[in-house]
């Protein structure tokens, strides 16, 4: 869908894209060889131009450079030239305030292998895998994630982002990563219910009283939030080409899942459940 994107190119909108396709331009190529759109001379000279740079940029594999030309809902057509180098994330935190909350947890998914990273283990080693990858996708990472991972590790994430809460948001599907799941008929086993809040009970319960089981029911849900956003993200890319029958456009085959190395441990979330009902301060997001 990449090579069939004008909307990215200074003065060209969706409609303006629309027209251009509608004339019998399907390409950047067909642009390049002279097949003419119905735009001023002024106006083709430079989608000429333009169409030789996209190209230019595509062979380069510059994800960044299409990432900040195209709007964050159009994000979802890098994906299918981009997918083979890909890591999926998702962080679990103390708290929603990056100035004063800590990073407990990080998974990270790249297609392969899964990777998790861990506060007071092998946290800060994560600077240095993500900076292996030329995208990343997330679910809301453009609002959280990212400026968390940005702040609490004094580092810049340079790699071209996909946040799904925008992807299906121009589908019409709103919510959480959860209820989006759901949406899906996406099944979480062991670690259904579990939310952010949860992930600090989980936390603590490691932290304060030593249950390696606490973290490894935290690490599970970690992983699935993190493997769970690739066929998220091959599902929304194809609900997106099904917009565009004329293209032709091949939906992409979604992926078995990757066995979870970890587990949830369900006498864990139980016991944390009670012991803060009992307290009468437990809450959900």
């Amino acid at each position: 869908m990449l090579e069939r994107t004008f909307c990215h190119l200074k003065g060209i909108g969706s409609t303006t894209e629309a027209k251009i396709w509608q004339a019998g331009v399907n390409n950047w190529n067909d642009v390049i060889e002279g097949v003419a759109a119905p735009l001023s001379e002024a106006k083709m000279a430079a989608l000429e131009k333009g169409c030789g740079e996209s190209l230019q940029k595509l062979n380069e594999s510059d994800a960044n450079w299409f990432a900040d030309r195209l709007p964050a809902s159009d994000q979802w057509r890098m994906y299918s030239h981009f997918r083979g180098d890909v890591a999926y994330i998702d962080i679990e935190t103390t708290g929603t305030d990056a100035h004063c909350c800590d990073i407990t947890t990080i998974a990270l998914w790249n297609g392969k292998e899964i990777k998790t990273y861990v506060q007071g283990k092998n946290l800060y080693d994560f600077e240095e895998e993500i900076a292996c990858y030329p995208m990343i996708v997330s679910f809301n990472g453009k609002c959280f994630d990212v400026p968390f991972i940005e702040k609490y590790f004094g580092i810049k994430v340079e790699a071209a982002h996909i946040d799904l809460r925008f992807v299906f948001r121009s589908l019409g599907i709103t919510g959480g990563l959860k209820g989006i799941e759901r949406y899906f008929g996406m099944d979480r086993g062991d670690a259904e219910g579990l939310d952010g809040y949860f992930a600090v009970l989980l936390w603590n319960e490691y932290e304060m009283n030593g249950d390696d089981r606490a973290l490894e029911t935290l690490l599970a849900y970690n992983v699935l939030d993190s493997v769970n956003l690739e066929n998220l993200m091959i599902k929304g890319y194809n609900l997106h080409i099904e917009k565009f029958p004329q293209h032709d456009l091949v939906p992409i085959a979604e992926r078995p899942e990757p066995l979870n190395p970890f587990k949830a441990h369900r006498d864990v979330v139980d016991a944390i459940r009670n012991k803060y009902l009992t307290e009468g301060t437990f809450r959900r997001f």
